[in-house]
C-alpha cells in the first residue's frame, strides 16, 4: 500500500507519519511506500522500513497535484491548509490554498481515474473543520447539522466537503471528510489559527510565559488532543464509505469545556 500525506510538515501530519511508520500497516495492509509533501520539506519519520519520499511543494500551483498522484497512491491524506485566522486576514492566500489547492488535488485524482478506465479510485481522507457550521451550536452536533460558516476558512472547508462528496458520487475517488474540533494542546510556537489561544493559555503558562485571553472565560468550545486527531485520520482511512452515506463528511467527537474550566485544570496541574 502506497500512502500520500499532503500537509505532512504540520503538527498533525508529522504525528500521522510517525504513527504509520510505527504501525507499518494501515487497515491491515502493509505499507510499501509513503510520500510526504508540504510547503517545507517534511521530516522523514524514524522507523520507516519502506521508501519514504519528502518533497517541498505548493499545492496552490496547479502543476503540483498531478505530480503527487502520478504514482497512484492507494490512500491520500489531505491535511494541508491555511489556518483560520490567516485565511481570514489574507483572502487571496486562503482561497488559493484551501479551495484551489484542494480542487486541483481532486481533479488530478479524477484524471488518473479516467486514465485507468475507472480502476484507480483511492481512499481520500480530507481534514475539514467545525468552522463549516458557524453558530449557534446545539448541545449535540449531528452530521446533518446545517453548514452556515461565518469565516472565509469555514466557507473554504465547506466547499471542499461538497466537492469531495460530488467527486466520490461520480466514482472518481472514495472520499471521507472529517470535521475536526480544535486540536489542543498544540506543541511549539503559536500559529495563526483563530482558535490558537485555546492552546496558548495552557502551553505558555506551563513554561512561565504570558498568554493573552481574547474572550470571556464562560466561552465554551470543543477540543480533541493531537493523538486523537491522528486516531481519527487512521480510522477514517478504513471506514466503510458506503455506510457513511452520500454526504461523506463526518463530525469527529470532542470534549466540550469552557475557558474557565481550562484555566481551573491548569491551576490544578500547576498545584495552585
Amino acid at each position: 500500500m502506497r500512502i500520500l500525506i499532503i500537509g505532512a510538515a504540520g503538527m498533525v501530519g508529522r504525528k500521522l507519519a510517525e504513527r504509520l511508520a510505527k504501525d507499518g500497516a494501515l487497515n491491515g495492509a502493509a505499507i510499501t511506500g509513503m510520500t510526504l509533501a508540504d510547503v517545507v520539506t517534511p521530516t522523514t519519520p524514524a522507523g520507516a522500513i519502506w521508501p519514504c519520499t519528502s518533497v517541498a511543494v505548493d499545492i496552490a500551483d496547479p502543476s503540483v497535484a498531478p505530480k503527487l498522484v502520478a504514482d497512484r497512491p492507494d490512500v491520500i491524506f489531505h491535511l494541508a491548509a491555511i489556518v483560520s485566522g490567516e485565511a481570514e486576514q489574507n483572502f487571496d492566500k486562503g482561497y488559493a490554498i484551501n479551495l484551489d489547492g484542494t480542487r486541483y488535488l481532486w481533479e488530478a485524482i479524477r484524471q488518473q481515474n479516467i486514465a485507468t478506465g475507472g480502476a484507480y479510485r483511492p481512499r481520500v481522507v480530507f481534514t475539514s473543520s467545525i468552522a463549516v457550521f458557524g453558530a449557534p451550536f446545539h448541545d449535540y452536533i449531528e452530521d446533518e447539522f446545517f453548514t452556515t460558516p461565518l469565516t472565509s476558512y469555514g466557507a473554504q472547508k465547506a466547499i471542499g466537503e461538497l466537492l469531495l462528496a460530488d467527486y466520490t458520487r461520480k466514482g472518481f475517488m472514495d472520499g471521507i471528510g472529517i470535521r475536526l474540533p480544535t486540536i489542543c494542546v498544540r506543541p511549539g510556537k503559536p500559529n495563526a489559527a483563530a482558535s490558537g489561544f485555546f492552546s496558548n493559555i495552557i502551553r505558555e503558562p506551563l513554561v512561565g510565559l504570558e498568554a493573552v485571553l481574547p474572550v470571556d472565560d464562560d466561552v465554551m468550545h470543543w477540543h480533541a488532543s493531537p493523538r486523537s486527531a491522528v486516531g481519527f485520520l487512521v480510522h477514517a482511512a478504513g471506514i466503510d464509505g458506503e455506510a457513511v452515506g452520500p454526504r461523506r463528511n463526518l463530525s469527529m467527537p470532542g470534549l466540550a469545556c469552557t475557558i474557565g474550566e481550562q484555566i481551573d485544570a491548569l491551576r490544578r496541574v500547576a498545584g495552585e
